[in-house]
């Protein structure tokens, strides 16, 4: 029971964590206070016991002590905090080789202000070391005006990370009023459930009326038509 994370709606089955989740992107679009961080710990569990490191980047630029208890393990828990000195790299490199599960807080004033400018932050968590042997967790802040000029170009800064990277990766948000933008909804269904013949699977209005611990959960099945994916959804009830 380790690995489920709760049960659906219309069926006596559950959702349980596999392999797949190593692989495939992961998409928590909720409200504040509806269990994003305790769903996204259940999947941070699961990877570090399948033996691969992880990289929690939390761009609310938390203190250690405002980190969450849940990611708190000591054995799992390497606090740092992002900034462009030397000391910082050295430390960093020393996380990588250690293969250390780094939580990463960052504020993201430190991305470039033109997206044809790559960052130092940018450049180092694009580090070679890092997208071949680590999963990564995005926690995006609810405010994205530090995420270059548009929320858009942030996406599309994702996107090409994604692609760069050997496993999946978990991105966290809050379905603020730009997911309702059809450009954006078509490229996260894209990113995070694969191709799809429309940019409709999620309203954020629905989203936002779900009672707490619970999700609407949506994955692209493995046999494929000539061009998309089909698309499962249901409803589900985490576990405690």
């Amino acid at each position: 029971m380790k690995y489920t994370i709760g049960r659906f709606k219309s069926s006596i089955a559950t959702l349980d964590l596999n392999e797949r989740v190593l692989l495939d992107n992961t998409l928590i679009l909720a409200e504040p206070g509806s269990g994003k961080t305790h769903l996204a710990n259940k999947i941070r569990s699961f990877v570090i016991d399948c033996g691969i490191p992880t990289l929690y980047l939390d761009f609310s630029n938390p203190d250690i002590d405002q980190v969450e208890e849940r990611f708190r393990d000591v054995a799992h828990f390497h606090y740092m905090r992002f900034d462009e000195s030397e000391a910082f790299d050295m430390a960093l490199d020393t996380a990588i080789s250690e293969r250390k599960d780094i939580y990463l807080a960052v504020s993201p004033n430190f991305f470039s202000n033109k997206r044809e400018l790559k960052s130092k932050l940018s450049r180092t968590i694009q580090k070679k070391e890092l997208l071949e042997n680590y999963y990564y967790f995005i926690q995006e802040i609810a405010n994205s005006d530090g995420f270059y000029t548009k929320f858009e170009d942030f996406i599309f800064y994702i996107f090409d990370m994604v692609n760069l990277k050997k496993y999946g990766l978990t991105f966290l948000t809050q379905p603020h009023e730009i997911f309702e933008n059809s450009r954006i909804k078509l490229l996260f269904s894209f990113l995070y459930i694969g191709r799809c013949s429309n940019a409709y699977y999620y309203n954020t209005e629905i989203l936002r009326n779900l009672p707490p611990h619970t999700f609407l959960y949506q994955y692209r099945v493995q046999s494929r038509s000539l061009l998309f994916n089909n698309i499962q959804s249901d409803i589900v009830y985490i576990n405690d």
